[in-house]
């Protein structure tokens, strides 16, 4: 009999513990939950892309700096085009050739920088007269993999071009987006 009592006693001391150690741990015991809310938020701002070139002629060598302008981090290239008796080769720390002839930056153009000098060198031997040497250049946003690293200068799909959707509003006047 008094190993009976013994025993309920034990139950009850140990169903006191696990109840006590029940209550303790409320808050702890909610994260685990499967129910989350939150409230609040965030606003999303998509930068723009934007460029601008500067040229400077001396020596029979145009250098070339490009500027980013916009908010965003971007890719750029260049290509410059001359009449065919004119020679052109280039050259700059990290601008590399193309196959597709566009010389590109191979480091990431942050927002507000500049890129390094790319120095076109022009073969002027039988030049006679004026020509002029035009200079194109090209930029994308910086593509980002599914894991939210940035991809380099040849992952990024430069054949993509931007659409511009103009909308008419109600009061006559229009919105880019």
């Amino acid at each position: 009999m008094k190993r009976k009592r013994n025993q309920k006693r034990m139950v009850l001391a140990a169903a006191a513990l696990v109840l006590m150690a029940g209550a303790a741990t409320k808050e702890a015991m909610a994260y685990f939950s499967a129910h989350v809310t939150a409230s609040g938020g965030h606003v999303l701002e998509l930068g723009s892309v934007s460029t601008e070139i500067q040229e400077e002629v001396a020596d029979w060598t145009k250098t070339i700096l490009i500027a980013n302008t916009g908010d965003s981090a971007c890719y750029v290239r260049v290509r410059a085009f001359a009449g065919s008796q004119y020679g052109l080769t280039y050259g700059g720390a990290d601008w590399t050739g193309g196959n597709d002839g566009y010389y590109y930056y191979t480091n990431i153009l942050e927002a507000q920088a500049e890129s390094a000098a790319l120095q076109i060198k022009i073969d002027h031997t039988e030049a006679e007269g004026d020509f002029n040497v035009i200079v194109v250049q090209e930029c994308i946003p910086v593509p980002y993999s599914d894991e939210g690293e940035p991809l380099t200068w040849d992952q990024a799909d430069w054949t993509k071009s931007a659409d511009i959707v103009k909308e008419e509003i109600p009061y006559g006047g229009e919105v880019e987006s």
